[in-house]
């Protein structure tokens, strides 16, 4: 399944990735995991995390809209891709944060390439691209907020009610959506497991007969090594 994963800081995207990617591991499996969309980058060091924060807005403009073209590609490339925010992110902050001299984002985004670029991973015609919105109740996002608040956070609580609605009008805009290719996962009082399992069940019917094959593959409770006997794959438990 390919994979995209859109909506408000503290919702769980990153959470929901994250278990993803682990769940295609127990298959053996190599998912493609991008979740650095957000200024500064994630995946940076420290160091280059401040320089990011301080480069001129049309750097940064530029920087983003040169590898959010560029993950058109990987959609295609890579049989498992995982993306974390990419364009929609994109288009909500820079709207609601773009003219704030104090957040890393910036005005005058390419807006209009959001539908090309929707269009150009439809022209690649994937079988099994699958868009989650994930949201949560205003009051699960400001209780996240308080007790892990992220290092270089980007929403203010007073802002989750209107950010919230910007992420929904712009998922409701989406080429996926019109399409019929968009799930929307609410994480509100449900643990990451369980939010999983309602991914995994949602998404069923825009998957490929091979991977509903894989999800019913039973799997040892334990790490395990595949072998063959006799042209015959088998799972075997190993000790650590």
């Amino acid at each position: 399944m390919r994979s995209l994963f859109v909506g408000i800081e503290y919702a769980g995207k990153s959470t929901l990735v994250q278990h993803l990617a682990e769940y295609y591991r127990r298959y053996k499996l190599r998912p493609h995991v991008d979740d650095h969309f957000s200024i500064p980058d994630a995946t940076l060091s420290d160091t280059s995390r401040e320089i990011m924060l301080n480069l001129p807005d049309d750097i940064k403009e530029r920087m983003q809209r040169m590898q959010i073209q560029y993950h058109v590609d990987i959609l295609r490339r890579y049989k498992y891709p995982i993306y974390a925010g990419w364009h929609i992110e994109e288009a909500v902050y820079t709207q609601a944060y773009g003219d704030d001299p104090d957040s890393p984002y910036y005005s005058n985004y390419a807006y209009p390439f959001h539908r090309l670029y929707e269009a150009q991973v439809f022209e690649q015609q994937l079988p099994d691209l699958v868009m989650f919105h994930v949201t949560a109740s205003d009051a699960a996002l400001k209780e996240r907020m308080r007790q892990n608040p992220h290092p270089y956070q980007i929403i203010r609580e007073t802002d989750i009610p209107r950010l919230k609605e910007a992420f929904a009008q712009e998922v409701e805009k989406s080429l996926f959506t019109s399409q019929g290719r968009t799930i929307t996962l609410d994480t509100t009082g449900k643990s990451p497991s369980e939010s999983l399992d309602e991914l995994l069940a949602a998404s069923e019917p825009l998957i490929t007969p091979g991977e509903i094959a894989l999800r019913a593959m039973p799997l040892p409770e334990s790490e395990y090594e595949v072998r063959y006997e006799h042209g015959r794959r088998i799972m075997v438990p190993v000790s650590r």
